[in-house]
């Protein structure tokens, strides 16, 4: 892939806006509330699959190789093995889908179809990531539905309020911005 500097520039924007956005954070027991995946959306909205993903592999590459990027200030290999990482991972498949979804059709329905389904997504692969770090590397006995209730149910809300706001910056934004991402 054959990037511009336009394309580079609004790539580590987005990169520097998903970290900002761990920076953002309310701790709710090993899971902290924060403003990602606002960007995680709106990366793969304005910038498409590509970028989007793009995007959030530089973020995750950069909080792997030390760069305390992660949200609580966190970094490193070792993050791997945190609980929280398969939200991380989601990221960038999330912005892919997204941004997929939606690069020739910018409709509200499409819209909201795909951040919903990346919302699903970003679940889809933390939750299951979130079970197994805690009971195959921690040794703690939880079950499925533990994991639900430490690791999706109570962010839907927030989640559902991240969401809407995204929706309705990408409509007021994308007329404006349509000229410079073309």
């Amino acid at each position: 892939m054959k990037l511009s500097t336009r394309d580079l520039i609004i790539t580590a924007l987005f990169t520097s806006l998903t970290a900002v956005g761990g920076f953002i954070s309310i701790p709710l027991g090993p899971i902290y509330i924060t403003l990602q995946t606002l960007f995680v959306i709106l990366s793969g909205l304005i910038l498409g699959a590509k970028l989007g993903a793009l995007s959030q592999i530089t973020y995750v590459v950069l909080g792997l190789i030390g760069l305390p990027v992660f949200s609580g200030g966190t970094g490193g290999l070792t993050s791997v093995v945190s609980p929280t990482f398969g939200f991380l991972m989601s990221f960038i498949v999330a912005a892919y889908v997204i941004g997929k979804l939606t690069e020739k059709n910018k409709s509200l329905s499409k819209i909201v179809y795909s951040v919903i389904l990346g919302s699903f997504i970003t679940y889809a692969i933390g939750v299951p990531y979130f079970y197994f770090i805690f009971t195959n590397y921690l040794g703690k006995n939880i079950n499925f539905y533990a994991a639900l209730k430490y690791a999706c149910i109570p962010f839907i809300p927030g989640d559902i309020i991240k969401a809407v706001v995204a929706v309705i910056l990408v409509k007021k934004l994308m007329p404006r911005l349509s000229k410079y991402l073309n």
